[in-house]
């Protein structure tokens, strides 16, 4: 069986097989956009759905494990997730991207595909049930090695839907990824609390997780719609390596940026303050996970069919997106940056308030994400896979350094000023600058982005003064801490006010007439 050559536009009647901006393409960049915008926002909203749901169980989950566990036990699942995400990122060398991104026929390179997959999330697993002891051992708690064990068996599941998985995105079937992924966190909720509710510990999270994976793998396999054949062409596996091993490779580094800090907390302080870490941390990443995770469904494979168009399709596709996503991530992050401690009281309780300060200052992390994880979907989409590695190289090279000295300096809220400094001073810096040698034109977003960031810096002082007023009121302060009920008048007073600040300054007012118009029905006006 031989694959496509290299030079294969596409499959007839689909987006690589439309032409070059000389070749004869239907129609302009900007309405190549249009279109491939369209199938992309419902494709996002089925996503968004989907990541509502399952991080509304998890929320929920948290919140119930949160009065089940102990901080020790989140920190010994903090050292098996931070290996688990390791490996999940390079485990499929990069498979899930590459079918979404291929220029082809599918049905061409998934034998291939499918086997390269399974191979190495097998030896990958092996790999680290070997090493896990001593990974257990650097992040300052051995008896975290059979918890990692079990975790990573994820990447086994992985590595036989990868292929499925990317055939999904890449055809916008986001609806049955959506239905798959909600099933799982449905089981992963069931799982975990019942085994919490009888003195599992760590466990309760490790086979809850292997559990929702298992049923989320089983229904993107069944759904697929794709043969489930086994080959191995040799041409196909040289492209797959060539676009795959570059991001796996940056994945990999991606994941060190987000995990080196539970190694180097738990290292440094201990399990019981990397549980606090962590869930400041989980809380930080509400936004990148729902949104986020969302978007990268959506946005490989919408950004792969306007890079098979032409050049400026894909600038004008990224200059659409960006100004949108820093508009709704910046009033989130402030909010969470201005009232933490009034976040981790209401949801958590008493006893999770040093995690408030950690939370504040990874607020500022939650926007880098959010930025960093876009240029690398835009850079994968348009085939720069090594660009993704020297992104990532560059920041994690600031990182791990910043990362050490803070926590020695300050403790968890060192780690956490360590991350912020070194991703909006190396990381957001160096991404910019490999966008632009990839050819995507970002000055255009410049002027867009005026509106936003002014009205960041508003929402966040009505916020403070708001919180200020409002501090103490409905039972008042408590030692250590605040109440429920002053943490909710804060939430809603404080962070009301500021959201509408934002929101008068950050959207033109033409927009507002046009959203309240839409809002009010014609009889009533």
């Amino acid at each position: 069986m031989s694959g496509p050559s290299p030079e294969t536009g596409g499959e007839p009647g689909t987006a690589g097989g439309a032409g070059g901006a000389d070749g004869g393409g239907v129609g302009t960049a900007g309405e190549q956009v249009g279109t491939i915008g369209r199938k992309a926002g419902r494709g996002l909203r089925w996503s968004l759905l989907g990541n509502l749901g399952t991080k509304a169980t998890t929320f929920v989950m948290g919140l119930v494990l949160a009065r089940l566990l102990a901080p020790e036990d989140f920190g010994l699942y903090a050292i098996a997730l931070a290996a688990t995400t390791f490996v999940m990122h390079v485990n499929d060398v990069g498979i899930i991207a590459a079918t979404v991104q291929w220029r082809g026929r599918v049905e061409d390179m998934a034998p291939t595909a499918t086997v390269m997959a399974v191979a190495f999330s097998t030896g990958m697993y092996g790999i680290f049930w070997v090493v896990a002891p001593y990974f257990a051992e650097l992040a300052g708690s051995a008896e975290a090695t059979p918890v990692v064990r079990l975790l990573t068996a994820v990447i086994l599941i992985d590595g036989i839907t990868a292929v499925r998985a990317g055939s999904l995105m890449r055809g916008f079937g986001h609806d049955r990824l959506t239905k798959a992924n909600i099933a799982g966190s449905l089981v992963n909720a069931g799982v975990a609390v019942t085994l919490a509710a009888n003195g599992a510990g760590a466990y309760s999270f490790a086979v809850g997780q292997v559990a929702a994976n298992t049923v989320t793998g089983a229904l993107v396999f069944a759904w697929a719609g794709l043969p489930f054949r086994l080959g191995f062409d040799r041409e196909v596996a040289v492209r797959l390596l060539r676009f795959g091993a570059p991001l796996a490779l940056g994945l990999g580094i991606e994941a060190v940026l987000m995990n080196a800090d539970y190694v180097i907390v738990g290292a440094v302080l201990g399990p019981v303050a990397l549980g606090f870490y962590l869930l400041a941390f989980n809380v930080s990443s509400w936004v990148p996970s729902v949104i986020g995770t969302a978007l990268r469904y959506v946005t490989v494979p919408s950004f792969s069919r306007l890079a098979e168009q032409r050049p400026q399709a894909l600038s004008l596709g990224v200059q659409r997106s960006v100004p949108l996503l820093v508009a709704f991530v910046l009033p989130v992050a402030v909010v969470t940056a201005t009232l933490a401690p009034a976040i981790v009281a209401f949801l958590y309780g008493e006893k999770w308030v040093p995690a408030a300060g950690v939370l504040a200052l990874l607020a500022v992390l939650m926007v880098v994400r959010m930025l960093t994880s876009l240029a690398f979907d835009i850079l994968t989409s348009a085939g720069a896979t090594r660009a993704t590695v020297w992104m990532n190289l560059g920041w994690a090279v600031a990182l791990v350094p910043a990362l050490w000295a803070g926590t020695h300096w300050y403790g968890i809220r060192g780690a956490a000023i360590g991350h912020a400094l070194a991703g909006v001073l190396v990381a957001l810096p160096v991404a910019a600058l490999v966008l632009g040698r990839a050819g995507v034109r970002l000055a255009p977003v410049l002027p867009a982005l005026v509106r936003p960031l002014l009205g960041a810096a508003v929402a966040a002082v009505v916020t403070v003064t708001l919180a200020g007023l409002t501090s103490g009121v409905a039972g008042g302060a408590v030692a250590g801490g605040m109440t429920a009920g002053s943490a909710l008048v804060q939430l809603c007073v404080a962070g009301g006010g500021g959201l509408l600040a934002y929101l008068l300054i950050a959207v033109p007012a033409a927009r507002l007439r046009r959203l309240g118009a839409r809002a009010v029905p014609a009889r009533a006006r």
